[in-house]
Formats: structure tokens, C-alpha cells, sequence
């Protein structure tokens, strides 16, 4: 099925030759504020927002730990979010990924130092060519232990001056996560020579690979 993103590919890229798809920064610290690794396994969620999902979606599939990923839509007003709903810039939605994963095995802290080691969280509503509050840097808490761990580290970030700028991402609490249509999930990974993914997402997967090597994992898609 043929995107928006797709209809505006030339325009798209051509942007993103001007203005890059990802932040260039030094490798972040980690969460000094995180919770320790759990004793047993179990399930948990987090979400986020940082522009294109299927860039998000491609990233957090490819780190141990992680069980499951879900392209989708978050932090909006409207009862229900669709593609076509989101792209209109009306219903405040973010195109989000949901990530579960085993508090076992990785921390929430590592997540959010992955999610913004692979995003510019000083850009408001952008990311790259990807303009308006559907491609906002945000995350969205489960509950207070995640908002806090998450603003703990945005003030840490701030204070070592990690990024040229200030960063503006949300933190707030999950209004409702609804999954993206069928043929976004795992979009990256189905459509590799699709020149968006190749100029503005395999970055991205570039990153955790150089940045996070001990977490990095192969993805084949959901079995």
C-alpha cells in the first residue's frame, strides 16, 4: 500500500539531504535514575514517540530484552487513530512504538538511553524531513516509577549538555496506544531498499549496533 510518506518520497528526501534524519551527538551516558534489573521475568511496557515509527519500530525490534514491538499511535484526544486520521495533524496523536519487554533482562532506563541515542529530541514537533506533532519526541509513562526515571534523565541529559540543545521531549502519562495498520508493522524490515528506510532508518539501526553491541540482536520478523 502506497503512504503519504511515500506519495512525497522526492520531496521527502531531498529534505532529508538538507537536514539529516537523525542527531549527530556524542554517545550518551546512562541513566544514573533507573530501576535495578528485576529478579524474575515478566512483562512490561513502555512507549515512544521520535518520528517516524517505522524508524522507532526498527530499532527497539533489535535489542535483547525486548519480547515484542507495535507500530502505532499515542497522546491523542480522538476516540480512535488511523493513518489517515494522524496525517491530517488534528488529532494530537504521535506515531509511536510500543515496546514489551523483560524488566529481567533490560532496564527502562537502558530503553530511554536507546531511544534517544536514535532520535533529536531537541527538535519540536520534527524529526529530519518529518514535520508537525504526529512526529514529536515524547514519552508516554505507564506509571509514576517511568515518569520519573524518564524526567530524571532528560534533566541529567540537559546538565551534561548531551545534545547542541535543549531537549523538548514529553513526558507524559499513555492516553491509549492504537496500533498502526497492518502494513506499517515491521515496515523497515519488509521494504529495505525503500529509499526512505534506507536514508533516514538504517541509521538508526546503524547506531545501536556501533553504540549498543552487547544488546544488539538480529530481527527476522515475528514468528
Amino acid at each position: 500500500m502506497t503512504t503519504h510518506r511515500n506519495l512525497l518520497l522526492p520531496l521527502v528526501l531531498a529534505i532529508a539531504a538538507a537536514t539529516g534524519c537523525s542527531s549527530a551527538h556524542a554517545i550518551i551516558p546512562a541513566a544514573a535514575t533507573d530501576t535495578p534489573l528485576a529478579a524474575h521475568s515478566g512483562k512490561q511496557v513502555a512507549i515512544f514517540a521520535g518520528g517516524c515509527f517505522w524508524g522507532q519500530q526498527a530499532v527497539f525490534e533489535r535489542v535483547k530484552g525486548v519480547l515484542d514491538t507495535t507500530a502505532g499511535y499515542d497522546g491523542g484526544s480522538a476516540a480512535t487513530a488511523t493513518y489517515d486520521q494522524v496525517t491530517t495533524e488534528t488529532t494530537q496523536h504521535a506515531e509511536s512504538v510500543k515496546v514489551v519487554f523483560d524488566p529481567s533482562k533490560i532496564s527502562y532506563g537502558t530503553l530511554l538511553r536507546i531511544f534517544f541515542s536514535v532520535h533529536d529530541p531537541t527538535t519540536l514537533n520534527r524529526q529530519g524531513p518529518d514535520v508537525g506533532t504526529s512526529y514529536r519526541s515524547a514519552i508516554f509513562t505507564q506509571n509514576d516509577e517511568q515518569r520519573r526515571i524518564a524526567t530524571a534523565y532528560i534533566a541529567q541529559l540537559n546538565a551534561a549538555k548531551a545534545f547542541p540543545h535543549t531537549i523538548v521531549t514529553e513526558v507524559v502519562p499513555d492516553k491509549g496506544f492504537y496500533d498502526a495498520e497492518s502494513y506499517h508493522q515491521d515496515y523497515a524490515l519488509h521494504n529495505p531498499n525503500n529509499p526512505y528506510i534506507m536514508v533516514c532508518d538504517r541509521p538508526k539501526i546503524e547506531t545501536l549496533k556501533k553504540e549498543f553491541p552487547s544488546l544488539y540482536k538480529e530481527y527476522s520478523g515475528k514468528k
